[in-house]
C-alpha cells in the first residue's frame, strides 16, 4: 500500500493511457518532447517548446496516471528568478478531498484547495492545456 500523502495512489500506474497522453500532446507544436520515464515513480515526462516562452523560461509537465484514474499533473516553469509550479491531482491523501489543486508560484501542500476534475484523462488534459495556454500569455504580457 501507498502512504497517503506522498502524492501517489494505491493502483498501479496506467501505461496505455500515459502512452495516449503522450501521443496526444506528441502532436502539438507546444511539445518539444514526450517520453514515458520508466525509473523510480513511473510517469509521462512532456518538455515543452521554448519558441513558446520567453527566452528566460524553460517548462515541463510530468503526468502519472493510475488505473483507478487517479492522477498527478505536476506543471513546472523554470526561469533566471526561479521556479513556478502547479499541480492538479486526484489521489488519496491526508490534506484535502480526492481530487485537488496546488497553486502557483510552488505547489505547497499547505495551500491546495479542493476541486473537482473531470473522468476521463483526454478531459483533463485538455483543461491542462487551456490553463497552459493562458500562463503562456500572461507571461509574454509580463515582458
Amino acid at each position: 500500500m501507498v502512504p497517503a500523502d506522498d502524492g501517489a495512489s494505491p493502483a498501479p500506474i496506467d501505461r496505455s493511457v500515459l502512452a495516449r497522453i503522450r501521443s496526444r500532446f506528441s502532436g502539438s507544436r507546444l511539445t518539444e518532447s514526450a517520453e514515458i520515464v520508466e525509473d523510480g515513480n513511473s510517469h509521462l515526462r512532456i518538455d515543452l517548446s521554448d519558441e513558446y516562452y520567453p527566452s528566460d523560461a524553460s517548462a515541463r509537465i510530468e503526468i502519472r496516471w493510475y488505473r483507478n484514474d487517479d492522477f498527478s499533473v505536476h506543471y513546472r516553469e523554470d526561469r533566471r528568478d526561479g521556479t513556478w509550479a502547479c499541480r492538479w491531482d486526484r489521489h488519496p491523501n491526508v490534506h484535502n478531498t480526492r481530487s485537488h489543486f496546488h497553486p502557483p508560484p510552488d505547489a505547497a501542500t499547505p495551500d491546495a484547495r479542493d476541486a473537482q476534475w473531470p473522468n476521463d484523462h483526454r478531459d483533463v488534459c485538455r483543461l491542462v492545456a487551456d490553463r497552459l495556454e493562458e500562463r503562456i500569455e500572461t507571461l509574454w504580457e509580463r515582458r
